[in-house]
């Protein structure tokens, strides 16, 4: 399981012109979810990204996590994240998660997360337009 997180002022998603999800400050999750992921890993993926500690405190260093400065998630599917760009110029998606498990996990994320946090989503397999104020821009590379 694949989380590439943005610290953000704002994020949004839109499907066919309509606002599905919407956050002010805190962070844009995108999730990616691969064939061997479970809910255990969906566990600890969710228990980082809650606890990651990437927003300033008051000597600006980065030692708040998003719980603590009250912000608040989008999180999208994005099963891109899983591919494998090793060879060629095309991506492969061998290693991505069938639809039904992907979306299983994602839920299982969205859920584990909204009992700590506010969650805003995405629609799942959707054509989604995201759009975002990365703010620092400080962006990281989860994965278990």
């Amino acid at each position: 399981m694949i989380a590439l997180i943005q610290r953000v002022t704002q994020a949004k998603v839109d499907v066919e012109g309509e606002v599905v999800g919407q956050i002010g400050k805190g962070l844009l999750v995108l999730l990616g979810v691969e064939k061997d992921d479970d809910r255990q890993k969906a566990d600890k993926l969710a228990e980082k990204v809650l606890n990651y500690r990437i927003f300033n405190d008051e000597d600006d260093k980065m030692n708040l996590n998003v719980q603590q400065i009250g912000g608040e998630l989008l999180v999208v599917s994005q099963f891109t994240l899983a591919a494998d760009t090793q060879k060629g110029l095309r991506p492969s998606f061998s290693k991505g998660a069938p639809p039904a498990l992907a979306n299983a996990l994602y839920d299982y994320f969205v859920q584990k997360c909204g009992e700590k946090i506010k969650v805003e989503t995405g629609r799942f397999a959707a054509d989604m337009q995201v759009s975002l104020t990365n703010d620092g821009p400080v962006t990281f590379w989860l994965n278990n």
